[in-house]
């Protein structure tokens, strides 16, 4: 063989090896992503308000409501997230609403996460849900026409980002806000607290005590000031959405009488104007463990203001951090997406035989009109009297890159947020709650062991040990995603 057929060879052997090794290279499919937002303010009125203990008509909106979503598929997997401007929303309600997303795009619906934001000036999500008032039919049928127009809207949502799916890239960032959050609990001086609805008189803490009073000792917890940001942008560069998460209930203070997105509408405004962002720009604010946590500091009393003044103030405030972060996100086309649900089967609280005789008492003979929260706390007590011994509620972990999503369907305090932040694999990690279902307060049990408003019967209905197990899984599930797709 001469040597110009030797080389011949040669080459041909490498370019061979060359091809072979070039074919067991993983290339990962680069991101597609889709945003929409569509309007699901009340069409009917008047509707009862949710979110108080007292019948409160709404017969207009302050502004609108929406369910906002976001659709990323990375060529193997595909996550759905829709943030619901609601109080809370029950997870019979989402279900129907994740199969019917998922007749429409194909999206399975344990591949979907459905959150509530808790703003607590919205109508039922539910027949049912709201408290009657001197027209019950007519309260009753404005719910049942806006409980299908919820699940329909939540539907298109997802449909619509589904719809909207292009080439995308995606980048996250922290940033903090600590000075528009509060523990609202506090221990307070012996003798100083009011009886529970049930007559108990153990309570060693005051959810929203009197503002500056003296006898105020100090919170009980802390707070979580982090706001962590997920951002979408197009191949092109242009924004394309915001998902944020920042660990506060709600802000309040709406005008009466009128539905209103609070604070988490107003900064999908606000952080659209702060970007300069397109009309398809879609911004979502998710809540984080804001269960024990307002935006009042009851150590100082507060200046009078307008309605919606503090929503404008905390949400441009939230939009300017969120905003300056923004600017230093390192964006990449290629994160790998992985998802785990997981159904975790919890017991309910009982009432005693002594609290159900009571219960029984209270409620003899009162209209649903003449409720008081005493009236609603026994009728509470009676519902997990004669309910199920235990419930499953849906647990998810989400990995989008280097970020990891935690959600449960439950007002989580924020000390199980920490712990989970703290604790996951994931370079930044938050929990969105609320999701899924409506399950009610989630205390420690050191909390339980404080008593007050969020650790009493009916307002916390699952096991006192339940945050534990559910942190456990949690942390399980996001330990699974991490290591999906590495």
């Amino acid at each position: 063989m001469t040597r110009l057929e030797q080389a011949l060879v040669a080459s041909f052997a490498v370019g061979i090896t060359l091809a072979a090794a070039s074919c067991t290279v993983e290339t990962r499919p680069a991101l597609r992503a889709g945003a929409a937002a569509v309007d699901i303010t009340p069409r009917d009125w008047p509707l009862p308000m949710i979110g108080s203990f007292r019948y409160r008509p709404a017969t207009g909106a302050h502004d609108p409501l929406h369910s906002r979503a976001l659709v990323l598929d990375d060529g193997t997997e595909t996550v759905a997230i829709a943030i619901v401007d609601s109080c809370y929303v029950p997870r019979e309600t989402l279900d129907e609403a994740k199969r019917l997303a998922q007749a429409k795009t194909g999206i399975p619906a344990d591949r979907v996460l459905i959150a509530a934001t808790h703003t607590h000036s919205a109508p039922p999500p539910a027949p049912g849900v709201g408290l009657r008032g001197p027209e019950p039919e007519q309260d009753t049928q404005n719910e049942q026409r806006y409980s299908r127009q919820l699940i329909d809207g939540i539907a298109a949502s997802i449909a619509s980002a589904f719809e909207r799916l292009e080439a995308a890239e995606i980048g996250w960032t922290r940033t903090e806000l600590p000075d528009e959050v509060f523990n609202r609990r506090w221990l307070m001086k012996d003798g100083t607290i009011p009886p529970d609805p049930f007559g108990g008189t153990t309570d060693r803490v005051r959810m929203n005590p009197p503002a500056a009073s003296p006898d105020l000792v100090r919170p009980s917890g802390p707070v979580d000031p982090e706001a962590v940001v997920l951002s979408i942008r197009t191949a092109a560069k242009k924004p394309l959405a915001v998902l944020a998460n920042y660990s506060l209930h709600y802000v309040g203070n709406i005008p009466g009488g009128l539905v209103s997105a609070d604070y988490f509408g107003e900064f999908s405004l606000a952080i659209a104007r702060r970007l300069d962002a397109g009309d398809r720009f879609v911004g979502m604010l998710s809540n984080g463990t804001s269960g024990n946590i307002n935006n009042i500091d009851f150590s100082k009393t507060r200046s009078r203001q307008e309605p919606f003044e503090q929503v404008r103030k905390v949400a441009g405030k939230l939009a300017d951090a969120v905003a300056k972060a923004h600017e230093e996100i390192e964006y990449r086309p290629d994160p790998n997406l992985a998802m785990e649900q997981v159904e975790l089967a919890l017991a309910r609280r009982k009432p005693t035989d002594p609290i159900v005789e009571q219960s029984r008492a209270i409620l003899q003979g009162v209209l649903p009109s003449e409720l008081t929260r005493r009236h609603i706390y026994a009728q509470r007590a009676i519902d997990l009297h004669n309910g199920p011994e235990s419930v499953s509620v849906v647990l998810q972990a989400i990995r989008i890159g280097d970020v990891g999503i935690a959600a449960l369907p439950f007002e989580t305090f924020v000390e199980t947020g920490l712990a989970i932040k703290r604790e996951s694999p994931l370079q930044a990690t938050f929990v969105i709650s609320l999701a899924n279902g409506a399950e009610g307060y989630l205390p420690t049990p050191e909390h339980h062991a404080l008593g007050g408003y969020e650790t009493w019967l009916g307002t916390s209905r699952v096991e006192e040990q339940a945050s534990e197990k559910i942190q456990e899984q949690l942390l399980s599930s996001l330990r699974n995603v991490a290591m999906d797709g590495n």
